[in-house]
């Protein structure tokens, strides 16, 4: 099992419920492909450093998971397609 980090920039203009479903669904997609939550990070509105979609700010999440070397591509490729997530990344943290 590697260490990865999603990161996820979520819409500022949803309502605290829409964004929290956001982050649930993310998660949902790392336990469906084997994954294991280590940590989740709310770092909370901030700034975006350009606009996106025509908005300045978003909320920022930071989820510290464990999965098999696949798992990232398959996350990322519904995250991807996901309604109120301006940004994502999947990055492999050192062990």
């Amino acid at each position: 099992m590697n260490k990865y980090e999603l990161a996820l920039v979520v819409s500022a203009k949803v309502e605290d419920e829409v964004r929290d479903a956001v982050v649930e669904k993310a998660k949902g997609y790392i336990t469906r492909y084997n994954g294991t939550i280590t940590e989740v990070e709310e770092w909370g509105k901030k700034k975006l450093a350009y606009e996106i979609q025509k908005m300045h700010e978003g909320f920022y999440y930071f989820i510290q998971f464990e999965a098999d070397a696949e798992a990232p591509a398959e996350i990322e490729r519904h995250v991807r397609i996901m309604d109120n997530v301006l940004r994502y990344l999947v990055v492999r943290k050192e062990a």
